[in-house]
């Protein structure tokens, strides 16, 4: 398996204290299956994570993991919080696409609100040949209620990214249920880890994929499956035309 959005990168932000730790992290992705992990810390007014500093971190990983024979390899990445300078920023060499590839950027909003502008910025970025991957959106308090939000977003272009332990229900069953809802109606297209320790924030990505497969069928496991392989080589992801999540079935949940 590939995870395409953790944070084992230590010292950069709020996930391991020191490589010890992002080690031990290694070793538990491991023994769940997986083999390659997209390194994504924070870029926003918190961590001012650039470019250089990750690939410096990535290769200083990538260095331990060997001397310690942990059968993982890291990838750059990054999660940068929307803001209106940043493709800006991304033209001086301050973003980081996944993997560097040039073709994806991962695009966190904030918690409780969809900006107003995160229409144009997101048409914006495609102009550039990038493709935006919001992050979490079954975490946004806006979409939550209002889903049309995501289901325009995607049907423009962007793709979005869910959370495992969204999935699973370790943060909450509200939160799972409208997760399934995004995999049913084609509203997302990778699962990750979002991972920050081994403890309140693990990896749950087989757990997910587990649970995916119980509600839809192997068929959508191996889609999303491809897709985090597809999406590490800078090739172009698997998509189906997403569908509105209807009301009734939606506010049920509530």
């Amino acid at each position: 398996m590939i995870d395409i959005h953790c944070h084992i990168l230590s010292g950069l932000d709020d996930g391991p204290k020191d490589i010890t730790q992002s080690l031990h992290m290694a070793k538990i992705a491991v023994a769940e299956g997986i083999t390659k992990i997209v390194a994504t810390p924070h870029f926003n007014q918190h961590y001012e994570n650039e470019k250089k500093t990750i690939v410096q971190d990535v290769h200083r990983l990538n260095d331990a993991l060997q001397e310690n024979k942990i059968p993982l390899q890291i990838l750059p990445g990054q999660e940068p919080r929307i803001y209106g300078e940043i493709l800006e920023d991304y033209e001086q060499e301050k973003i980081l696409t996944i993997n560097d590839s040039g073709k994806y950027l991962f695009i966190e909003l904030p918690s409780n609100h969809v900006p107003a502008y995160t229409e144009s910025l997101l048409f914006d970025i495609q102009m550039k040949e990038i493709t935006p991957i919001i992050v979490h959106p079954e975490r946004n308090q806006q979409i939550i209620e209002n889903p049309d939000i995501l289901y325009n977003l995607v049907k423009k272009g962007a793709l979005s990214q869910v959370t495992a332990s969204s999935i699973t229900g370790d943060l909450g069953k509200k939160i799972k249920k409208f997760s399934l809802q995004l995999v049913e109606n084609q509203l997302t297209h990778f699962i990750a880890s979002d991972a920050h320790n081994d403890t309140s924030r693990p990896f749950r990505l087989r757990a997910a994929y587990g649970a995916v497969q119980k509600e839809f069928g192997l068929d959508t496991v191996y889609l999303f499956q491809e897709n985090a392989e597809i999406l590490v080589e800078g090739n172009n992801v698997y998509k189906e035309e997403p569908q509105r999540i209807k009301s009734k079935k939606f506010f049920g949940i509530f």
